[in-house]
């Protein structure tokens, strides 16, 4: 925001580097990246054509010049120097020379000087040379002489009881003259005040009086939008605000949110009013209450770029939103003599009432929705291994009755099996009796078939157990997979389960 000498930060203090030769490098200012801060927004321009490179027979003869303060202005390159943004140069003045600082050139400057109204014509300073060190030395020595003379003029005006506020001193780069801005509501009489600081301080004495929002411009500071103020970074039209600028926009007269840092109205009052004027103009104007059967109804609040009018009865507490064609028409039917029933019973713009005000991630809210609704509709996640799903629904057969399929790898033993069928109910809902099931004879995929019965044939024995020889390899893969889970079923059905009351 600013270097250290001084409040605004465009005094061009000078950083001393004696490694650089460059003069726009070495010195500090705006766009000069000298200061520790990188520089101030003090009433800087872009120069967007400066990497178009141009002869110097066809560029603009004329530059612009930034002084401490913001201050600019207009300057003659008559000896065609190579000048670069940023550069200080020696100016010409009326009473001696100043240093400022290259804010603008080219193109850029002739559309400056018409928007401000200045001819090429007319009488400019000329620009001398670029600034050598000992000029830079003088310069920040006058710099350093700006604080300490404020302060001291403030003391001589207490003791002149002088209606003043000086607000800035500016020494020229010759210390040959010295500029007092001040600021007050009528007109003073400095005659003796100027006579005791030319005695003191040995200079030429000029008293320039200024603005509230002239010296806020000048100061610079942060706004209540939490940026910087406007006139300290690019207004320097100053347009008179009036009060009804504020009751265009419906905004509550209240002087400590619409005032500014200079005391003045905010400047960014205008800066909305015209398209609430073309906004208005479509509104009626309601000077009396509607009248209705059930009573007058007074105009409360107005919302002018959704064109409703809310009134209320005097007696209660509701607004009524009606539309501002309804609000017409009402006043057309009071004109004539007639009074509509009520404001409850006229047909509102419910659209505009209940309406949602559109979010600006309504896509992505809308894409959370129709993810949410299918992770609904798809419910838990089946496994991906289909031999395992089929293997679960197996295990819970839709009839209770044959669910017992003849199992391989166990002995041939038809008591065994009965047994395991007969302690199971054939109805699954009806109440198990809280006894403790026979002991089931279990057998391990591993383990070696019983012997066989005296008369009997090994090929008899695959056929009555319906499965695979334990001699070949894709059966006991088979069957040890199945036997777990065949296994982990039998825990579970051999808990005795409550009993029914």
């Amino acid at each position: 925001m600013a270097c250290g000498q001084c409040s605004s930060g465009g005094c061009g203090n000078i950083k001393n580097v004696a490694e650089e030769k460059s003069n726009h490098k070495t010195t500090a200012g705006c766009s000069s990246g000298g200061c520790s801060t990188g520089g101030c927004n003090k009433m800087n321009s872009f120069d967007w054509l400066s990497n178009m490179e141009s002869p110097k027979s066809s560029r603009f003869g004329v530059i612009e010049v930034k002084f401490k303060g913001g201050r600019k202005e207009y300057f003659k390159n008559k000896s065609n120097l190579d000048l670069y943004t940023g550069d200080f140069v020696v100016c010409e003045m009326p009473t001696g020379f100043h240093i400022g600082s290259v804010s603008l050139q080219g193109e850029l400057v002739r559309l400056q000087m018409i928007k401000k109204g200045i001819k090429e014509s007319d009488e400019l300073a000329v620009i001398h040379r670029l600034a050598t060190e000992k000029d830079l030395e003088k310069h920040s020595q006058a710099i350093n002489r700006d604080l300490p003379t404020m302060y001291r003029t403030r003391e001589i005006c207490k003791e002149l009881k002088l209606n003043l506020k000086l607000s800035e001193v500016e020494f020229q780069s010759d210390n040959s003259k010295a500029t007092f801005f001040y600021s007050a509501d009528d007109r003073v009489d400095f005659r003796e005040l100027i006579k005791m600081l030319a005695g003191e301080f040995k200079v030429r004495i000029e008293m320039r009086q200024i603005s509230l929002r002239q010296e806020a411009g000048r100061l610079g500071g942060i706004g209540s939008c939490g940026r910087e103020l406007c006139c300290s970074t690019w207004l320097s039209d100053f347009k008179t605000i009036p009060t009804a600028a504020a009751r265009y926009q419906n905004l509550s007269l209240n002087p400590a949110k619409l005032s500014g840092q200079c005391g003045r109205l905010k400047c960014c009052l205008n800066y909305e009013l015209e398209t609430y004027i073309d906004a208005i103009r479509d509104i009626p104007v309601v000077d009396r209450s509607l009248k209705t059967e059930k009573g007058d109804a007074t105009l409360q609040k107005t919302d002018i770029f959704r064109r409703i009018m809310w009134f209320s009865y005097p007696n209660e507490t509701n607004w009524y939103p009606i539309n501002c064609a309804q609000v017409a028409e009402i006043q057309k039917m009071n004109a004539a003599g007639k009074k509509p029933v009520g404001l409850e019973n006229l047909v509102e713009i419910s659209e505009f009432v209940s309406a949602k005000p559109t979010s600006i991630n309504n896509d992505l809210e809308r894409l959370d929705k129709k993810y949410h609704q299918n992770k609904k509709k798809s419910g838990p996640k089946k496994p991906n291994n289909p031999n395992v799903r089929n293997e679960g629904n197996a295990a819970k057969p839709a009839n209770p009755q044959n669910h017992q399929q003849p199992r391989p790898n166990q002995p041939n033993n038809p008591n065994v099996r009965n047994e395991g069928n007969a302690a199971k109910p054939a109805n699954p809902q009806q109440p198990r009796p809280n006894q403790p099931r026979p002991p089931q004879q279990q057998t391990r995929p591993n383990q070696p078939r019983p012997p066989l019965v005296e008369g009997g044939t090994a090929s008899s024995i695959p056929a009555q157990t319906g499965g695979n020889p334990a001699g070949t390899a894709e059966g006991s893969t088979e069957n040890k997979s199945r036997n777990k889970k065949r296994k982990k079923n039998r825990n579970n059905n051999n808990r005795p389960d409550k009993p029914a009351i």
